[in-house]
């Protein structure tokens, strides 16, 4: 079956035909002057949402969509924390469907995960969320079935405090970042697993190799005796992806309207199913306010990069009456979207030319890198991983990569999806992310996020836990501990109300944003406790280590996976449990 036959049948099976073309929520609309009442903008205590198809077109590219009352994005939802709110969603579709509200503190058996927590919303059927609104801030929601997240099925969700607002502006915008391909998701899925490059597109060159944009050649033959590609920093690219604002591509300009000298606040969300975005405003400075929709103490940039699923609130000050350009950049550099800030509908701001595609190094496989300056290497790769791998180098040929040392990580089972281990991963939460190593301006690295206040739980952790990101991404497996989710993977069980030290090790060579469901976490990033930053999300980089102080609170059975959705497809997934002292897991 070829792949417009079955995006034909998908769309045909659908309940509605609506082309998207400007057709938009109030909030994603461009010209907006910033978010206000609208008709469109859900709020109360009472919300209606229906889940259908419709069919999306952005940058000369159409396809299937699934939509939320008719739109893609989906309405902004707007709630008041301390309030409860019910939510109806009703199916439409062909297929089962659900709603995770990402971020939010709910009740378990309200958290929207079909097979979790609920058993998902069958086809004409309508399903009641009702929950305590417990928190404020930027968040979003989405699918959690099948691959419906990827085809439309995202939107904001707004909530203002129950009491002021520390964070002063004189108006405010949303900006969601997101990827669109008319190929559906499952058939990407398929041509990853056949060919796990099948969408890199920016593999080097004997060109790049004499323009000196490539690595030299004995390294290069070192990275390939490995089988690794120092390129290969996004599954699924430009080469397919439309890169959107608000479901706007570059030439449909999304435009968010100011008047000169105001502080405008952009409610920035990464609703991308595969796509790490670095965002910057050219000449426009960029004060970070809130993460995860959690307030931080102010800190100025120029450029930070979001991990899929995470949230980050800016305060911008644009004092020229002039259109300034919002760029979201691929972390492989394969695309960009440009949406424009200005005083005036019409103002169009310069789209920057792509900079140049990042390489990996040897610090993305977990290599120490003044380890390997010292003891007289000569050579590239190769012969630094044998001398570190305590002189494994007739392992180097073999097409496993064979930097897997059960010494390394004793409790990660060494089967066919799992390729590399990190022999020496380093903390990273202080170095720039992918892609951003040597840009000349300031870069927001995770060091600099402080808590706005301090957390609630003061105590040391009760015990500590490692858990290995693992994969094969030659054969695209995805993996915890070298445990796929469907292999049978055992819960990871919490005692309600302990406090625990979770380290992730990231054994390959991608970044992996990590969403953990009902909690949050505080983030360690530096010497003082009482300051580090409360997350829901966390993007760990190639080859590195991050830790996180999780404290169970939340009964019940909980998802935690990577937010790359293909990836969490194809199994990097478990549940954690958390259940009282003695109880049944």
């Amino acid at each position: 079956m070829t792949d417009s036959h079955f995006d034909r049948r998908a769309f045909l099976g659908g309940a509605a035909f609506l082309t998207l073309a400007g057709a938009f929520p109030a909030w994603a609309r461009s010209g907006s002057a910033g978010l206000s009442p609208s008709p469109d903008t859900l709020s109360g205590d009472a919300i209606a949402l229906t889940v259908g198809t419709s069919h999306f077109r952005t940058g000369g590219r159409s396809a299937h969509a699934i939509t939320v009352n008719g739109t893609l994005p989906a309405p902004l939802i707007r709630l008041k924390e301390g309030q409860t709110v019910r939510i109806d969603v009703a199916n439409r579709l062909g297929e089962d469907t659900s709603i995770h509200w990402h971020g939010l503190l709910v009740p378990f058996h309200m958290d929207g995960v079909p097979g979790v927590s609920f058993p998902g919303i069958r086809p004409g059927a309508t399903f009641r969320y009702e929950f305590p609104v417990r928190q404020s801030g930027t968040y979003w929601y989405h699918s959690h079935s099948g691959m419906q997240e990827a085809m439309g099925h995202y939107g904001p969700i707004i909530i203002d405090p129950a009491g002021p607002d520390p964070v002063a502006c004189d108006r405010e915008h949303v900006v969601l970042l997101s990827d669109w391909s008319p190929v559906h998701p499952h058939t990407l899925l398929r041509r990853l697993k056949q060919m796990g490059g099948y969408y890199n597109y920016q593999r080097q060159t004997l060109d790049g190799l004499l323009a000196g944009k490539d690595q030299p050649l004995d390294e290069r033959i070192d990275w390939g005796a490995m089988r690794m590609d120092p390129t290969d920093l996004s599954d699924v690219t430009g080469a397919t992806y439309s890169y959107l604002v608000n479901g706007h591509g570059t030439a449909e300009n999304w435009t968010g309207l100011f008047a000169p000298g105001e502080r405008v606040r952009l409610r920035i969300i990464n609703a991308s199913a595969m796509t790490n975005f670095n965002v910057r405003l050219p000449g426009l400075p960029m004060t970070v306010v809130q993460c995860d929709g959690q307030n931080v103490q102010p800190v100025d940039t120029d450029e930070f990069q979001i991990g899929i699923a995470e949230t980050y609130d800016v305060i911008v000050q644009p004092r020229e009456d002039k259109p300034y350009a919002l760029i979201a950049e691929a972390i492989d550099r394969s695309g960009l979207v440009r949406a424009t800030l200005a005083p005036r509908m019409g103002m169009v701001a310069p789209v920057p030319a792509l900079r140049q595609r990042p390489l990996l190094g040897m610090k993305d496989m977990g290599m120490d890198m003044g380890t390997m300056q010292h003891g007289g290497h000569g050579g590239g790769a190769g012969q630094a991983m044998a001398h570190d791998m305590g002189g494994h180098g007739p392992a180097m040929a073999d097409h496993k990569m064979k930097m897997l040392d059960p010494s390394v990580a004793p409790d990660v089972p060494m089967g066919p999806g799992v390729a590399t281990l990190s022999p020496m991963p380093m903390d990273r939460t202080a170095d720039r992310p992918t892609g951003l190593e040597h840009v000349d301006h300031r870069v927001l690295t995770y060091a600099d996020l402080r808590a706005m206040t301090p957390g609630t739980d003061s105590r040391a952790p009760d015990r500590a836990i490692n858990i290995h990101l693992t994969a094969n991404m030659e054969r695209y497996m995805w993996s915890f501990d070298g445990v796929k989710l469907s292999d049978g993977a055992e819960p990871i069980a919490f005692r309600h109300g302990e406090k625990v030290r979770v380290t992730l090790i990231n054994d390959t060579m991608m970044p992996h944003p990590i969403h953990i469901h009902g909690h949050f976490f505080d983030l360690v990033n530096g010497p003082d406790p009482a300051r580090f930053p409360r997350k829901h999300t966390v993007n760990v980089l190639p080859g590195g280590k991050i830790s996180f102080d999780l404290t169970a609170d939340a009964i019940g059975d909980w998802a935690f996976h990577c937010h790359m959705l293909l990836h969490m497809h194809a199994g990097m997934m478990r549940i954690v449990t958390v259940r009282h002292e003695g109880a049944e897991a």
